[in-house]
C-alpha cells in the first residue's frame, strides 16, 4: 500500500498507522508528508468493524486463512444465546495475543514461532469492547458491529466467543468500517487516489493536520508561544492565550496558534484548570513539531 501511493504520489515521507489482518478490508489511516508526525496518535482511536463470526469451526489463525483444529459438525446456537454471549464480552475483557499475530515475546514476534509449530506463553492484554451489535443470524454465519479500543484482535473475539457458546468459531470475514475520525465513506482505493492525483483533485480530498486532532484537548498559542513551539521548549502560561478544551496531566494536547492552524502536540504537564489559575508555570512539554 505505501509502496504503492509512493510511486504514485512522487512523494517518500508516507507511513500509515496500524495494520489490517491479510484479508481484511476497510480504513487504513495512512500520512502524507508532515502527517507522519502525527502517525502515533491516529493509532489510539477506537475502531469499529463489520464481522461475519462462522460457528463450528476453529483454527490456528483464528480466521479463514488458517488450519481447521477443530470441528463441531452437529450443534445448536440460538440467536437469544448469541446475543447473551455478546453482553458478557461487552466492556473491559482480556485476550490472549493469537500465535500468529505481530506481537513480540522476548524480542521475536508471534507468527515466527507459529510458522515453525510453536506455541509459547503470553500474557493477557486488556482490551474494551464497546459495542457489540447484532445484526443477523443464518446457520452457522453470525453478522454483528464491534466498537472496540486499540489493540483489540477481532478474531481472538470470535475464537472466545465461540468457545463459549460451545461449538468453536473463527472470524470469517472482517471490515473495517472506521478508526477514530476517519470513516469508511472518507475512505479511497488506491487507484481512486492515482486518478485524483492525476486530475489534479486529491489534495482537496485529504483530511487536514487540524481534522486528524480534532479529538484532542487544544490550546491556542500567541507569538512568543511560536517561537518556543519552533525550538521543542515547554509552553507556560504566558505563551498561552486560550485554552479550547479541558486537559489533565499526561494528556495529549494539540497546539494551535491564532488562526486554527496546528503547530505542533504537547504533553501535558499540569491540568488545564491549573493553566488558568493566573500563576506562572510550564503547562505543555512539546512532542511533536509541525512547523
Amino acid at each position: 500500500m505505501v509502496a504503492k501511493l509512493r510511486k504514485i504520489l512522487s512523494i517518500q515521507k508516507i507511513g500509515h498507522t496500524g495494520t489490517l489482518d491479510p484479508d481484511a478490508t476497510g480504513v487504513l489511516t495512512v500520512c502524507i508528508g508532515k502527517a507522519t508526525k502525527l502517525a502515533q496518535y491516529t493509532n489510539e482511536f477506537d475502531k469499529e468493524y463489520k464481522v461475519v463470526m462462522r460457528l463450528g469451526v476453529s483454527t490456528d489463525t483464528q480466521d479463514a486463512t488458517g488450519k481447521v483444529v477443530k470441528e463441531t459438525k452437529e450443534f445448536e446456537v440460538s440467536t437469544a444465546q448469541i446475543e447473551e454471549a455478546f453482553k458478557k464480552f461487552t466492556g473491559k475483557i482480556n485476550q490472549i495475543p493469537p500465535m500468529y499475530s505481530a506481537v513480540k515475546v522476548k524480542g521475536v514476534p508471534l507468527y515466527r514461532h507459529a510458522r515453525k509449530g510453536k506455541e509459547v506463553p503470553r500474557e493477557a492484554r486488556e482490551v474494551t469492547i464497546k459495542e457489540i451489535k447484532f445484526l443477523e443470524h443464518s446457520g452457522e454465519f453470525v453478522k454483528f458491529d464491534v466498537t472496540c479500543s486499540k489493540g483489540t484482535y477481532i478474531r481472538t473475539l470470535c475464537s472466545d466467543i465461540g468457545d463459549f457458546l460451545g461449538p468453536g468459531a473463527h472470524m470469517f470475514s472482517l471490515e473495517r468500517t472506521r478508526s477514530g475520525e476517519f470513516s469508511i465513506s472518507d475512505a479511497m482505493t488506491v487507484e481512486d487516489a492515482e486518478g485524483l492525483n492525476r486530475s489534479g483533485d486529491l489534495v482537496s480530498r485529504l483530511k487536514s493536520l487540524e481534522q486528524m486532532t480534532g479529538w484532542m484537548p487544544s490550546v491556542i498559542i500567541n507569538k512568543r508561544g511560536s517561537s518556543l513551539v519552533r525550538d521543542g521548549r515547554p509552553l507556560d502560561t504566558g505563551a498561552i492565550d486560550e485554552v479550547k478544551r479541558d486537559f489533565f496531566p499526561e494528556d495529549t494536547v494539540a497546539v494551535a496558534d491564532i488562526s486554527g492552524e496546528l503547530k505542533a502536540i504537547g504533553k501535558a504537564i499540569c491540568s488545564s484548570a491549573e493553566a488558568r489559575d493566573g500563576s506562572d508555570k510550564n503547562v505543555l512539554k512539546i512532542e511533536r513539531v509541525l512547523i
